[in-house]
């Protein structure tokens, strides 16, 4: 597992050193968390990384286009290693779980806006917002 992601490192041109591999391994491991978590999944792996060096990893690795930052309004960033698609997110408004939501139909139907205003369309993000599973059973 390792050695795959010394190989996405190694595709973009980034040196491959531990704190870069135990983030991406955290994202992998834990999609859609928040920089506290990563520094905290990292430091059970590494625990002398600083903050900085996470957050320049993080910087580095989205640049990169291996890892995707996503920001649901009024949330906190989150980050994900799902980034070979254009698929979008349901976010519950209770306790802010986050999952991937698939485009609806077709390949990246939502690129095929109804106006493009002259624009090169190569993205687009759509959030569900709603409540989850197991906050919808705390209401009942």
């Amino acid at each position: 597992m390792t050695s795959d992601l010394a190989e996405q490192l190694r595709a973009v041109s980034l040196r491959v050193t531990r704190p870069r591999l135990a983030v991406l391994a955290a994202l992998r491991d834990h999609p859609h968390v928040d920089t506290d978590t990563v520094i905290a999944l990292v430091r059970a792996d590494l625990p002398t990384v600083s903050h900085q060096a996470v957050y320049d990893v993080l910087r580095a690795l989205t640049d990169a286009r291996l890892v995707r930052r996503i920001e649901p309004a009024g949330a906190t960033a989150r980050y994900e290693t799902r980034v070979a698609d254009n698929h979008h997110h349901v976010v519950c408004r209770s306790c802010g779980a986050i999952a991937d939501v698939d485009c609806a139909a077709g390949h990246s139907p939502c690129l095929s806006a109804s106006d493009d205003h002259g624009f090169v369309i190569d993205e687009a993000e759509v959030v569900y917002w709603g409540t989850c599973p197991d906050c919808s059973e705390g209401k009942s």
